[in-house]
């Protein structure tokens, strides 16, 4: 899997993963392009499935699509499964199951998720979905050590470059280690941002990250006021090209294999930033 993701993909989280039919030709070209532009993967945000991955497939020839994430209360495990199965089948095991826990806040039934989590590992297995074929969202030690043990590897969600370092130390050599990472393309600072605290105020609200922050080193402070520039320093990429480019190297020098970008640029989450995927494929050439 290292291998067929490449060192970069495209991180997002509506308009890829859209249902409106009259739009599906748009996607696809955009996925098409995203291919032809280099990109290893396209990550679809929200909880997503293997039916917003299969039109995306269906589009291209190469290109990796995985969930980030499938939330675990949403989709029964023999369903997933099911899906998982027969859409590698149809495209050369080109899909990615990611896989999480999700938020209090965002399922009704959350309850020891940790738990919860093993067990709907337990159901894929007994379905048949390869070890190979899954990654976690995982953001603690011990989900970090099931994803090493029990999946191809962690798919972390706004972590720092510190953190990546910590989770390839957990992780070990040989499982998959693709974080995502926001970018801004502005140079302006005060404008770059209020783009990010625009964005990041959301995750600001739920207690897997700021408990997550707090753990790796953050402070209560960093916390106040939309995240203080250290907390949104750490979690953005922006700036110039180089300096950009030189944010997403600190992630690979971490021990990233692939790094899953995503822009924000304070569009609505429906939209397809083509341009902007265009100007990343440039300055990573």
């Amino acid at each position: 899997m290292k291998r067929s993701i490449g060192k970069y993909g495209i991180w997002n989280g509506g308009g890829l993963r859209g249902e409106d039919p009259s739009l599906r030709g748009e996607r696809a070209e955009a996925a098409a392009e995203l291919e032809e532009l280099g990109f290893g993967a396209i990550w679809l945000g929200g909880s997503s499935s293997a039916a917003n991955a299969a039109p995306l497939l269906d589009a291209t020839s190469r290109i990796v699509v995985g969930t980030s994430i499938q939330s675990i209360w949403d989709h029964e495990p023999e369903t997933a499964a099911a899906s998982f199965t027969d859409l590698n089948a149809a495209h050369s095991g080109r899909f990615l199951l990611g896989l999480g826990v999700s938020h209090a806040k965002l399922a009704e039934q959350y309850r020891r998720p940790y738990s919860a989590l093993v067990a709907y590992l337990d159901a894929l297995d007994k379905a048949g979905v390869p070890a190979e074929g899954r990654a976690l969202a995982a953001l603690g030690p011990r989900t970090i050590e099931l994803a090493r043990d029990r999946a191809a590897g962690s798919i972390p969600y706004l972590i720092t470059a510190e953190q990546t370092a910590a989770s390839r130390e957990l992780l070990g050599e040989a499982p998959l280690l693709a974080p995502e990472l926001k970018v801004v393309l502005e140079t302006d600072p005060a404008r770059a941002r209020t783009l990010a605290r625009d964005s990041l105020a959301v995750y600001l609200g739920l207690p897997n990250y700021t408990n997550n922050f707090l753990r790796n080193g953050f402070t209560e402070d960093d916390l106040k006021d939309g995240g203080s520039d250290r907390l949104v320093d750490a979690v953005y990429a922006w700036g110039t090209d180089d300096r950009i480019r030189a944010r997403i190297d600190e992630f690979t020098e971490a021990g990233a294999d692939h790094v899953a970008l995503q822009i924000v640029d304070g569009g609505p989450r429906s939209s397809l930033p083509r341009q902007a995927w265009r100007k990343l494929a440039s300055l990573l050439a």
